[in-house]
């Protein structure tokens, strides 16, 4: 099945956007006259993956490779180099030159940079007295869709940049991002923000907007009604918590990188000692559609019931005359055994974790964080995990999610629990500690913590929920609602006006802006989740809300909000654009940094 995601269904054109991405990638190569060896930086190869068959670049005569510090080996005379703007990616292509010319080789190089030149990488080539040998360009590819509602800004590490080091160019970027859509889409009429990253972009994306305007004239009705930018910083305590849906499971044990998990053959039923297969993951997939965001436990029963039932048909075919246009009807169902099949391997796999004592156990303490009890029986937990020397990923979760829903631990036990994790893990880890510190992940108490009563005003804990036929958010993490989806939910149904109180106890400033001449569309205030006429889009199609995390969306999230849509009475379809996706390790391990 191909990488490249279907977006037949998406409810905006994301595959206009996705085939302009593709025509200015295939230009730079038909301007590079004959064959070429492309050099992409591994990082981006992922994100191309998503846009273009490899195939097709091949057709384009370009020869292939991944960027790394050996030498290119080709023959071709021309080398085409796609990369991000980072220093240690020039360092390669410097080295790669220098080693050309010290053979006698002779070539044309050219440099395109993803998504714009950086001055501090030109500066680098110029040092290395290589720049006068390159021909420069930009590839401007800010945003890729990762499926029919879900679009990527591919920034990795956007959050601990913005955090820890300061650095804001990430939130030009998104800015951008956002406003080469308003450029296809029309200029969005209303804007939220919670989060200073979110109230800078939304800033940003204003000053774009008159220094470069969309012709709104031109571009009737918008067809995105509203954006709700929200920052990581808001909530990190969601991403900190197990997911239980599907996907999210899959993506906390196996990793889901590009739309595709990458796991031994074996596990797929396919013998082939020591080889791995890719599996890709998205609505491509009928059956994956169908189940990636239920909770895992109702997955496990979906699988057991169409395996069930074909089963069953099977028999029947065999004792029973079947009409032809009964015999069609088992052949359709026949198709869908390929991904019967996958699903039902991964599940079994996946089940191999969640059966575990220790993942159980986790879990436990996750919820008795979230709950905020017993302060004493997490505090133990979590010294015995770093005197067990636990993975150190797992406990720098935990931790982040103890400090986060007690605004940060007595002095006593913070610098105690600081003390054994060095010792345990190794001092050279003091550099993770001071970038958790630095980012407000983990900190002395200072004040109380306001945790309960966000949690009780927002309702994020829900008693008994049935996971089969769920009636809240709260099923994806089995009974605790995210905050984050909690807050878009408030900001579509009644605005942020009502909960202001909270939200002011959430760390980062709020905005709420009114933009473009379209102050006659309805804004969010007076929708209150019932379907206005004037609400609707001219062909009948509901309104659309664009939700943007500033540092990363588990999967768990974007369930919560592909649930929140599908409600009866909702006015409107929702798309997620992130940073990239995340799950509580993968946040957590941008912030580690070994000193040395």
């Amino acid at each position: 099945m191909a990488q490249v995601p279907n977006l037949d269904n998406a409810p905006i054109n994301l595959k206009s956007l996705r085939d302009q991405s593709l025509k200015e990638l295939i230009t730079i190569l038909k301007n590079i006259r004959g064959k070429k060896c492309l050099v992409i930086d591994p990082k981006l190869g992922g994100s191309l993956s998503l846009i273009v068959q490899s195939s097709l670049l091949k057709e384009h005569g370009a020869e292939l490779r991944h960027l790394n510090a050996e030498p290119v080996q080709t023959d071709c005379t021309k080398v085409v180099y796609l990369v991000r703007a980072q220093l240690e990616l020039m360092k390669f292509i410097c080295s790669h030159i220098h080693n050309d010319i010290s053979k006698g080789i002779q070539r044309e190089y050219f440099v395109y940079f993803v998504p714009r030149r950086a001055v501090v990488c030109e500066k680098i080539l110029e040092e290395e007295k290589v720049h006068h040998l390159l021909t420069i360009g930009e590839y401007p590819l800010y945003l890729i869709p990762l499926d029919e509602d879900v679009l990527s800004f591919e920034l990795d590490v956007a959050h601990k940049e913005y955090l820890v080091d300061g650095d804001t160019t990430s939130l030009w970027h998104i800015a951008k991002a956002l406003h080469k859509l308003e450029f296809s889409f029309g200029v969005i009429p209303n804007v939220r923000a919670k989060g200073k990253a979110s109230v800078r972009v939304a800033d940003i994306l204003n000053r774009m907007q008159l220094e470069e305007p969309v012709n709104t004239s031109e571009m009737g009705v918008p067809e995105i009604n509203t954006i709700i930018l929200l920052d990581r910083e808001v909530d990190m305590i969601t991403p900190m918590c197990s997911q239980l849906t599907y996907e999210g499971l899959l993506d906390e044990f196996l990793g889901i990188n590009n739309g595709a998990v990458e796991l031994d053959a074996s596990i797929m039923g396919v013998q082939q000692e020591g080889k791995k297969i890719k599996v890709p993951l998205n609505s491509s997939d009928k059956l994956f559609k169908e189940i990636r965001d239920q909770n895992f436990e109702v997955v496990v029963q979906v699988l057991r019931q169409k395996a069930t039932s074909m089963k069953q048909d099977y028999s029947e075919m065999q004792t029973t005359t079947q009409t032809v246009s009964e015999l069609k009807d088992f052949v359709k169902k026949l198709n869908s055994l390929p991904e019967m099949t996958r699903h039902i391997n991964l599940a079994q796999h996946l089940t191999t974790f969640t059966s575990k004592p220790s993942f159980l156990g986790r879990l436990d303490m996750e919820q008795t964080l979230v709950e905020a009890e017993s302060y004493d029986i997490c505090f133990e937990y979590i010294e015995e995990m770093i005197h067990k020397q636990e993975p150190l990923i797992n406990v720098l979760r935990l931790l982040v999610l103890f400090s986060i829903t007690n605004s940060g631990l007595p002095k006593k036990n913070f610098d105690y629990l600081r003390r054994e994790l060095l010792h345990s893990y190794g001092f050279e880890h003091i550099a993770t500690l001071n970038n958790l510190e630095k980012s407000g992940l983990l900190k002395k108490q200072e004040t109380k913590s306001n945790w309960i009563t966000i949690k009780r005003a927002l309702q994020l804990i829900v008693e008994d929920i049935d996971t089969a036929n769920p009636n809240d958010i709260s099923y994806v993490f089995s009974g605790y609602a995210p905050l984050s989806i909690r807050l878009v939910q408030h900001a579509i149904r009644s605005g942020w006006r009502p909960i202001e109180e909270i939200l002011k106890l959430l760390p980062g400033p709020h905005s709420d802006i009114k933009r473009g001449g379209f102050s006659s569309s309805p804004s969010l205030d007076t929708l209150n989740g019932s379907l206005h006429g004037s609400d609707k889009v001219v062909d009948g199609r509901r309104s659309l809300v664009l939700v943007v995390f500033i540092g990363g969306v588990t999967s768990a999230e974007i369930s919560a909000l592909r649930f929140l849509s599908g409600q009866e009475g909702m006015a409107y379809d929702i798309i997620v654009a992130t940073t990239n996706i995340i799950n509580g390790s993968t946040l957590t391990e941008t912030f580690v940094e070994k000193l040395g």
